[in-house]
Formats: structure tokens, C-alpha cells, sequence
């Protein structure tokens, strides 16, 4: 991809460090000859590992909402010739795989993580630092970004959306203040809303992170709605594995581990039954296991090397 720096052509490379990278290629158990699903490509650092292991009929899919991922990913992965790249949202997994006419797969990967590329690039307006506008769209084409967002939200709903997905305690005081300022002018970059909140959260509460770091995460949420989907998303994949096929997907805040453990628990099937009754008639029908009945988390090592990964998490399901 290239940018333009003072009006010369520079080059940008798509950097994404892969979280927990031989805890999923572990996880995944590869076949050789099988077929699996990176259904968020990104830098594709997990797909590369995926398909080294691959041979003969091995087949990868690569899907990302974001065109610019796929464009450095076809790059990445230049030297193997059995990947299939797609244009879409790994909501959609069953349509996308039925367009490939592609039944079951055996292992699907999930990394919900932004990629260390979105976040420092200027012009996507993931990050709290520097001056960017106000885009956080993963996939350009849609038509919400963070200035709708900011600038045309009541403040009632921005209140919502900052303490359900950011958590964040100070929430109707900034979508208060956010307000008060968007009615003089526009809110239009990532500097004038950062400063918003700097002043809107006591000094004294500032001390655990950057202030903006909740308030930030909430509206990418919003914005490309990571949430909302994740359950019936989860439960699509696990409908799209064959036998003994495993799905591994690594969140990084609690509301998207929520969504993932309550619909492998949903998968795997959970007897309502009173424990006084001999047997089960409540007709729950499991699907497949856990495989992780705890998440795993990055080592203290990749904690170190990598900072992004500290929030990370890892649950791996097997179908029956």
C-alpha cells in the first residue's frame, strides 16, 4: 500500500505481530490435506504458519473487512498458491464458504484483535495518539465511522455505548461534555476528542492507562459492531466444522470473551435439568466440547515482547 509524506510515494507495511501464534497452530491440530479458515487475515502472521503446514489439497481461507489487510496479506503470503482471499466479514462465515462451495472446514481461526497496522496508521483513527481523523472503520466501505458516531449520537445512546463497551466509569460526563463541545463545531479528529476526555476525567483518575484508551475502544465497537454478532457468529462456526474440527478464537476484552464462552457453553450443551432428577429431560443435545475450560493467556515472555497480547485470551472448541 502507499501513502503520500510530504508529497513523495512512501511504501507502508503492514505490520501485525501474532498473538499466541503456537497456541493456536497448536490448538487448530493441522491436517495436511485440510481446510481451514483465517476469518480475520489481517497481517496474516497466523495464516502464514497455517499454511506452511498444508499440502497436497490443504486449503487455506483468508477473510478480512479490511481491503487494505488483503492487499498486504496476498503479499505475505505470495509463495503459496492454495489460499483463497475474500472480501467480507467473518459474520457471514456460512454465506462466504457456501459462495466457495465449500460444505465443513476443519478449523477456523478467529483473532478479534485491531491489528498493530490499523492502529498506527493515520488515516484509520483507531489510535488515541497523535492527530487522525475520526474513521475506526475496519472495512472502508461501510458508511458509520467515529465522526458519525461522535458528532450525530444523542447523548444518551453515547453514554450507553461508552460505559457498555468501554466500561468506563466517567462515561455520561464525557458524552456530556462531547455534546456540549459538538454544538459550537464539529468534532472532527482524534486530538480534539482525546482532549475532551483529558479534561472530563479528574487528574487523579487518570493514572490507570491513557484516559481516552475505554472511551476509544467503546466507539470502535460501535462502529464496526464486534459485539452485537459474536454469539450467533461463534455458533455459525462451529455449525461450519466437520467432525473433530476445531475453532480457536483469541479476544481481548471481556465483553467479546463473554459473547465466546457463553455460546461454546451453548454448544456444547448445558442440562437445565433439577440435580435431584435421575436422568436428563430437558433434551439438551451437545455438539461438541471444550477444549479450553479456562481461556489460556499469552506467556509472561510474549506478555513482554508483545504488550498488545497482555489482554488476550484463547478458547478452543471441538465438534463431536
Amino acid at each position: 500500500m502507499r501513502a503520500y509524506i510530504n508529497g513523495r510515494g512512501v511504501e507502508l507495511e503492514f505490520k501485525h505481530k501474532p498473538v499466541m501464534l503456537e497456541e493456536c497452530i497448536q490448538g487448530l491440530q493441522i491436517k495436511k490435506e485440510g481446510i481451514y479458515v483465517d476469518g480475520t487475515l489481517g497481517g496474516a502472521g497466523h495464516s502464514k504458519e497455517i499454511a506452511k503446514k498444508l499440502e497436497g489439497t490443504g486449503r487455506l481461507i483468508g477473510i478480512d473487512r479490511d481491503q487494505e489487510a488483503l492487499e498486504a496479506a496476498k503479499k505475505n503470503l505470495s509463495e503459496f498458491s492454495n489460499i483463497t482471499y475474500i472480501h467480507g466479514n467473518h459474520d457471514h462465515i456460512k454465506q462466504l464458504l457456501e459462495e466457495q462451495n465449500i460444505k465443513s472446514v476443519d478449523g477456523i481461526l478467529l483473532d478479534l484483535g485491531v491489528s498493530s497496522y490499523q492502529l498506527d496508521e493515520k488515516n484509520r483513527g483507531f489510535s488515541y495518539l497523535g492527530e487522525n481523523m475520526l474513521d475506526m472503520r475496519m472495512d472502508k466501505t461501510q458508511e458509520l465511522t467515529a465522526k458519525i458516531v461522535v458528532n450525530q449520537y444523542t447523548e444518551e445512546k453515547l453514554s450507553e455505548i461508552l460505559y457498555t463497551y468501554g466500561e468506563e466509569k466517567f462515561a455520561r460526563q464525557i458524552a456530556k461534555n462531547i455534546c456540549k463541545i459538538r454544538k459550537e463545531k464539529e468534532i472532527q479528529t482524534t486530538k480534539e476528542l482525546v482532549e475532551i476526555i483529558e479534561k472530563t476525567i479528574p487528574k487523579a483518575k487518570q493514572k490507570d492507562g491513557h484516559p481516552a484508551k475505554r472511551t476509544f475502544q467503546a466507539i470502535r465497537i460501535e462502529v464496526n459492531n464486534e459485539i452485537t454478532p459474536l454469539y450467533n457468529t461463534i455458533l455459525d462456526c462451529i455449525a461450519c466444522l466437520k467432525s473433530k474440527g476445531r475453532l480457536c478464537v483469541i479476544t481481548f476484552h471481556s465483553l467479546e470473551d463473554r459473547a465466546v464462552k457463553n455460546a461454546m457453553i451453548e454448544a456444547k450443551g448445558k442440562c437445565t435439568c433439577p440435580p435431584d432428577l435421575p436422568y436428563c429431560v430437558c433434551g439438551a443435545k451437545s455438539i461438541g466440547k471444550m477444549i479450553t475450560k479456562k481461556p489460556m493467556i499469552p506467556s509472561k515472555e510474549e506478555q513482554e515482547e508483545n504488550t498488545r497480547s497482555k489482554s488476550a485470551k484463547l478458547r478452543i472448541f471441538e465438534k463431536e
